[in-house]
């Protein structure tokens, strides 16, 4: 019995260690990049239509809920969209709290049937081209299942760029994480861990599924695409957070920030113990 106590401390001694350090952060500290009321911060693109201009009111806020819904659209026509938060960051967690509801949008594909995402490290709105279809990013593909095997959440897509995974460049378009299916319309919790260009942490309800590193710039499945924009092999340290619009109805309840760059000194009172990234500027 000593011994099974002794195995089970140990256990429970790892795991505390190997949690997050965000995980001690105060509830304050996190910013609430999405405020329950409406899309104050939020800037909409979606193909075809210039930034800002949120065609078929396509994201809207209902109930406290930020809903991503097609009602206004006759066909989807591959008008596919996503909802920028208004400033870049660079080393952070967000956490995103989700679900698929209803049906599929007329004339969507097959493969985005409950199929969204969360995009990190992408180009700003403003820079992207008026038919282009997405941005330049990280894509944290969130799918939902769909009641016939395994769909995994939380899988990683790369439009417009690569990873590298195990010390060799990744190239291929989307890679499927470890985390189970959800089916149904059942709420998920996905967080993401961004520490600038050097890893990038997939976690679906407190779980890590997905780790990889230095996010660059490269390869297709973005068009058309300004090449002022699209450089090849250029490393990617920060960009803007968007949420998709693939063509399935989508509520987001929860999407919150912390950043992990800050006052790393002591001597402040804007020290923060999780800070990973030092910002002196932050301590003043």
């Amino acid at each position: 019995m000593r011994l099974i106590l002794a195995f089970a401390l140990a256990a429970l001694t790892v795991a505390a260690q190997t949690q997050p350090a965000y995980r001690a952060a105060k509830p304050k500290d996190w910013i609430k990049l999405f405020n329950g009321k409406d899309l104050t911060n939020w800037v909409p693109k979606i193909k075809g239509y210039a930034p800002g201009d949120n065609f078929g009111n396509t994201f809207r806020v209902e109930n406290g809920v930020l809903k991503v819904s097609y009602d206004q659209y006759d066909k989807f026509n591959d008008r596919f969209g996503h909802i920028h938060y208004n400033r870049p960051f660079s080393y952070y967690v967000i956490v995103v709290e989700y679900r698929f509801t209803g049906d599929q949008a007329p004339g969507g594909q097959g493969w985005a049937t409950r199929n969204s995402g969360i995009m990190v490290h992408g180009q700003s709105p403003q820079s992207m081209l008026k038919d282009q279809n997405f941005p330049v990013s990280i894509e944290v593909q969130l799918l939902g299942g769909l009641g016939k095997g395994p769909r995994s959440t939380a899988n990683l897509c790369t439009p417009g760029t690569h990873v590298v995974m195990d010390g060799k460049l990744i190239e291929r378009h989307c890679i499927n994480s470890s985390s189970p299916t959800f089916d149904g319309d059942q709420w998920v919790r996905a967080e993401v861990e961004v520490l600038g260009s050097e890893k990038i942490t997939h976690r679906v309800n407190g779980q890590d599924v997905l780790t990889y590193t230095k996010p660059q710039i490269g390869g297709g499945a973005v068009e058309p695409v300004d090449p002022a924009v699209k450089i090849d092999g250029k490393i990617l340290e920060s960009g803007y957070i968007s949420l998709q619009s693939e063509s399935h109805p989508v509520e987001f309840r929860k999407v919150e920030l912390l950043n992990l760059s800050g006052c790393t000194d002591k001597k402040y009172k804007k020290y923060r113990a999780y800070y990973v990234h030092a910002d002196p500027a932050a301590c003043k």
